[in-house]
């Protein structure tokens, strides 16, 4: 018999896969769980509407995100450190720079930080920030001396 799995099933298939399985495994334990739907021309239609409404939302999202990186890029965050002729003493981590980010309306997690070694060095640095899959922001971080 022909399901479409509305779950991930292990040994079986993923999400709204159109798998065969043996007749009574379908009747007595997918569709009873709520796992499966028996393929009929209804059922791919309406799985065919949720692809198509999914693949339109990540659009958007990917759309937003490339918004935000232009966004983002033309931003420079600023870091005062302590320094002895030239040497920093100490560094700015990822979650100082998110926690930067936000005080000027950049919501963005700290594990979206690619670049995720500490920050040492003195004067303008290129951090690269996962937005969205494939959209990759670099943004400016300047180290300055404390005075």
């Amino acid at each position: 018999m022909k399901v479409i799995l509305l779950n991930d099933v292990k040994k079986v298939g993923k999400k709204d896969e159109i798998v065969e399985v043996s007749d009574g495994y379908a009747k007595n334990f997918l569709i009873k769980q709520n796992l499966a739907v028996v393929c009929s021309n209804d059922a791919l239609d309406k799985l065919n509407k949720q692809k198509e409404d999914e693949k339109n939302r990540q659009i958007k999202l990917k759309e937003i995100a490339i918004e935000y990186k232009n966004k983002l890029e033309k931003d420079e965050f600023v870091f005062y450190v302590k320094s002895d002729k030239g040497k920093v003493f100490n560094s700015i981590s990822t979650k100082q720079l998110a926690e930067e980010m936000e005080k000027k309306g950049y919501k963005i997690d700290k594990r979206k930080i690619i670049d995720n070694h500490p920050i040492t060095t003195l004067g303008y640095n290129n951090i690269k920030i996962e937005l969205y899959k494939d959209v990759i922001g670099v943004i400016k971080v300047l180290l300055k001396e404390k005075l």
